[in-house]
């Protein structure tokens, strides 16, 4: 008896494993809260480590990604314009950075945490 396959792989046979760097996950993050309206930039995650950023070859990207028990927790720092709703944008940040992370990545998001630290 022959077994249809799908792009010639056995429905059933494990492959191997896929991994996923953490920076790839940052990337998402900040592309879907970077794309809701009323988002000007990220902000800064590490504010509070002073001069030390300055010599570290790390960008700051406003993101601080966490992986517990395979779900996402991400807090994110942003810059917004003074014309948007704070609420709503911080809103809809949460709503698109899930839905993205789950659509690209395949994982659970348990929290999203915006803190929105500057308006201009």
């Amino acid at each position: 008896m022959s077994v249809s396959t799908q792009n010639g792989v056995e429905p059933d046979k494990k492959l191997g494993t896929v991994r996923i760097a953490p920076s790839v996950l940052v990337t998402i993050v900040r592309s879907a809260a970077t794309n809701v309206p009323g988002v000007l930039r990220m902000g800064e995650a590490n504010s509070s480590e002073g001069l030390s950023r300055i010599f570290s070859r790390e960008t700051n990207t406003g993101v601080k990604i966490e992986v517990k028990e395979g779900a996402v927790n991400a807090d994110l720092y942003l810059i917004v314009s003074r014309q948007a709703n704070m609420k709503e944008v911080g809103k809809q940040v949460q709503s698109d950075v899930s839905k993205a992370v789950r659509y690209m990545v395949g994982m659970p998001v348990q929290q999203i945490n915006v803190y929105i630290q500057n308006v201009e």
